[in-house]
Parts: C-alpha cells; sequence; structure tokens
C-alpha cells in the first residue's frame, strides 16, 4: 500500500476522536462518520485537547494538519479511505454490518481496521466478502499521545496487510505490538482486567477507597510499569542474580491467598453506587475536561524524561521526531 493520505473514521467516542487526533497530526485528511447528534462537539472537544497537548509535546517541526471532514452518512466517509476505521460500539453485529456497508461503498484496495478491545478478528471478519484486508488495531486512551497499538490478525488476514499495518502505525508515531496469537481481550487488557477485578475487591470488602487504590499505583509501581514495564521490573528487584534469582525467592507467594483474581464480586447497584460515591468524592472538583488536560501533561512530562534517556515510548517519541525533522527538509 501507498503512503496513506486519507483515512475515514466510523464512530466518534473517545477512541475514534484519538484516532482522528492522532492522524491529522501527521497530515492524514479524515472523513468521519457518526449518526450521533452531539458527535462533531464531543469530537471537536478532544481535539482541542490534542492540539494542545501536541504543542507541547515536540517541537520539531511538525506536518500540515490534515483537513477533518464531518460527513453524512457511511458512504460518503468510506469513499475515499485508503484506511478506515471502525471504531463502533463493541458489539459483534454491530460491527459486522458496519462492515457489510463498508464493503459495499469503500475501494477494494481500502485497509480496514477495528479498534476493538477483545473481539477476535477471525469473528469480526467471518461475513466479509474481502476478510483479508481486516485486522485489529487497538490503541489505548488518549489515543494521540500513547504509543502503543495492538495489531492482531484474523485467521483470513493477508500478511501483507499486517505488513503494511505495522510500516503505517510507526509512520504516525506509534509502537504496534504484534499479538502472536489471535486471544480475545489481547495483552494489555488482560493485565488491566486483573487489577480492575482485585481492585473492585478491594473496596467492595472495605480494605481502601477508590482513591487509596489510585495513589497505591501512581505513587508506587505505576511509575515503574510507565519506563520498565513488569519483566524488567522484576529481573531488576532480583538484584544482581536477575531473573531467576526474583523467581525463585517469590515465585511460592504465586500459591499464597493474596488475591482473588480467579473469584468476582457480584456486580450489583450496591458495588456501583459505591465505587462511584467514592470516584465523586475522591476527583468530582474537577470537569473530566480538566482531568484529560491534567493527564495529558503529566503524560507529556513522563514521555519527555524517557525520551530524555532514548527509553521506552520515550524512545518511540525520540524516533518520530526524527523522521518529522527529515520529512521537513525533504520539503524544504
Amino acid at each position: 500500500m501507498s503512503t496513506i493520505q486519507t483515512a475515514a473514521i466510523i464512530g466518534g467516542g473517545v477512541i475514534g476522536a484519538g484516532w482522528v487526533a492522532r492522524f491529522i497530526e501527521n497530515g492524514i485528511d479524515v472523513a468521519i462518520y457518526d449518526p450521533a447528534s452531539d458527535a462533531v462537539a464531543k469530537i471537536e472537544a478532544v481535539l482541542q485537547n490534542s492540539r494542545y497537548a501536541y504543542n507541547k509535546l515536540t517541537k520539531v517541526q511538525r506536518k500540515r494538519e490534515g483537513v477533518v471532514s464531518y460527513c453524512d452518512s457511511l458512504a460518503q466517509a468510506v469513499s475515499n479511505a485508503q484506511i478506515i476505521v471502525e471504531s463502533v460500539p463493541e458489539r459483534l453485529e454491530v460491527k459486522q454490518s458496519v462492515y457489510a456497508e463498508i464493503e459495499s461503498h469503500a475501494a477494494s484496495d481500502a485497509m480496514i481496521v477495528s479498534s476493538t478491545s477483545g473481539i477476535m478478528p477471525s469473528d469480526l471478519q467471518s461475513q466479509m466478502h474481502n476478510p483479508e484486508r481486516l485486522l485489529v488495531a487497538h490503541p489505548f486512551n488518549p489515543v494521540y499521545l500513547l504509543p502503543l497499538v495492538e495489531l492482531v490478525a484474523g485467521q483470513k488476514t493477508r500478511a501483507s496487510v499486517i505488513d503494511a499495518a505495522k510500516a503505517f502505525y510507526l509512520s504516525i508515531g506509534m509502537k504496534p505490538l504484534l499479538v502472536k496469537k489471535e486471544i480475545e481481550a489481547f495483552i494489555a487488557d488482560r493485565l488491566l482486567e486483573a487489577i480492575w477485578r482485585e481492585s473492585l475487591w478491594l473496596v467492595k470488602d472495605g480494605v481502601a477507597t477508590t482513591e487509596d487504590i489510585d495513589d497505591a499505583v501512581r505513587f508506587g509501581f505505576g511509575l515503574r510499569y510507565a519506563q520498565m514495564g513488569v519483566f524488567d521490573t522484576y529481573r531488576v528487584a532480583g538484584g544482581e542474580a536477575g531473573m531467576r534469582h526474583f523467581m525463585a525467592q517469590f515465585g511460592p507467594c504465586l500459591k499464597w491467598p493474596w488475591s482473588k483474581l480467579t473469584d468476582v464480586p457480584d456486580f450489583n447497584e450496591e458495588l456501583v453506587d459505591l465505587i462511584a460515591t467514592q470516584s465523586d468524592q475522591q476527583s468530582g472538583h474537577m470537569s473530566i475536561r480538566e482531568m484529560e488536560r491534567m493527564r495529558d501533561d503529566n503524560l507529556i512530562g513522563i514521555l519527555h524524561a524517557l525520551k530524555d534517556n532514548n527509553w521506552g515510548a520515550g524512545e518511540t517519541l525520540a524516533n518520530h521526531e526524527v523522521r518529522l525533522l527529515e520529512a521537513a527538509n525533504d520539503a524544504s
């Protein structure tokens, strides 16, 4: 596939709007279709935040911002797109109906990607006429700042499509991570599911409040995870003897009944009210937009610190700035 210059976004929620922001920042023209009456206002609010963030994230010359077009129909949105991103609700039948309409109106060589956070691509593509061009490209919020995108191929996805997707997401400043075996919920969300499940128990059992749990993450292991992940963190914890020593020392703890990861609390109105009330007490003094700005400022600070050491997500940012500089020099 040649260099992608045009994209379509189907569904303008938090993730869809985040894709719009990242695409136009990289000079890609985007056509959007979302039938919701407030879709334009919500997308524009995300774009206001993303432009603020990008102005702080990098000081190198950036590309001309892509053009945003709001379309009255899916057919209009996909008609000239080289890549089509589906970001509609997580219901298989809804997504499959969207693909049927896309295939009726899109170019035959357009790549189709789903932002699904857990549905397997083989299920998504099972009713398509050309299933070989569909794959999952699962991002993380905010899409315009977090570089990770999990790429998952279905049984019928063509290898060349995966290769083209990897090259494309790399070119827009992301870290494409190819999931080596098709599985529900992929990699990152399975890890998030574990900590979310245990967090619900801790609140329900009165061990901690929502704020206590957030503090445990953001003042402790979350800072380590942000720059070293899981396994390198534990490798360092093993001292000079490394991972083997850590496994020997702490491996037996896995048999201790510390967590409830195999059990789920009753997800009822009582639990929802408890969590929601504590969350309101914790952060209700800020609007969601104010929280997004604070989140973005904090992420930019972390990304800058990592870039100074050419490490992790900071290395991805540094490499993308090199590509931006090369593109600017070629254009001058």
